[in-house]
């Protein structure tokens, strides 16, 4: 199986970049402990407060454990009242 490169694009609501990082940071460490993380990196816009994850996982299983994982369930619930906007792109190689 080939691995499956995430980028998710998140832009806070008005006053909420602060409150969003700290969830971001959250998930991201149990997310990088998961057996088919390759690759999760977390990044900001020098221009705005926009948030870019740049993810990469083992395989569709290994995506699909990561989406059910408790800590993912966790920061959905966490920041669906933080993101004004959220773009996600699941790409391939090419």
């Amino acid at each position: 199986m080939e691995s499956i490169v995430i980028t998710a694009i998140l832009k806070p609501k008005e006053n909420m970049e602060d409150q969003l990082l700290t969830e971001l940071n959250k998930v991201l460490e149990a997310s990088r402990a998961e057996a088919g993380c390759v690759n999760y990196v977390l990044h900001q816009s020098i221009e705005d407060d926009t948030f870019v994850l740049h993810e990469e996982w083992k395989d569709k299983d290994a995506l699909e454990s990561h989406v059910a994982s408790s800590h993912y369930q966790e920061y959905r619930t966490n920041t669906a009242d933080l993101v004004e906007r959220r773009e996600v792109f699941k790409l391939k190689t090419v």
